[in-house]
């Protein structure tokens, strides 16, 4: 009896340790943080988070959060969002497979956080506001969205280095 209660605390330390290395290896550490400018506006922050700061962006998990100080209504994120996919991925591009994702923007407060997460172990790319879920795609190519802000023709070419300062494209 007591060797099987020791095999059990025993297997269930390895499950733990094996799940918290998974948990840290996949832990994602603050890059930089930036001001998001719209039309010479400082309308809020984003701030980059990545596996590795130093590694390229599109080969591993990253998020960004983008904390807004002025509202914003919805159909402007929806038509940049658009906008800049088809500029970076290319008129050939199935960019459609991010609707799923753009459609799901709401309208913006004061105060309001957007997150954007992709996950590279399950190619899962997630959008929730205040912390409540909104939308997720799972897709090889699912961390292209994050092209609208690090693609050829970001956004806001000073926001894109800015967030990747000292880093690789």
């Amino acid at each position: 009896m007591a060797i099987t209660i020791q095999k059990k605390q025993l297997i269930c330390g390895m499950v733990f340790m094996g799940v918290s290395s998974m948990i840290w290896a996949n832990t994602l550490h603050k890059c930089s943080t930036a001001p998001i400018e719209v039309t010479r506006q400082i309308v809020g922050q984003a701030t980059y988070f990545a596996e590795n700061c130093a590694q390229v962006w599109s080969e591993q998990s990253i998020r960004i959060d983008f904390d807004y100080s002025r509202a914003i209504p919805e159909w402007a994120l929806k038509r940049a969002a658009t906008h800049f996919l088809s500029k970076n991925l290319g008129k050939n591009s199935n960019y459609a497979v991010f609707n799923s994702i753009t459609q799901h923007y709401l309208p913006i407060k004061a105060g309001d956080r957007y997150r954007l997460t992709y996950t590279k172990a399950s190619q899962t790319l997630t959008l929730s506001m205040n912390q409540q879920f909104l939308a997720e795609i799972r897709h090889p190519q699912a961390n292209q969205y994050f092209q609208i802000w690090f693609g050829a023709t970001p956004f806001s070419v000073k926001l894109k280095q800015q967030l990747l300062i000292n880093r690789k494209y």
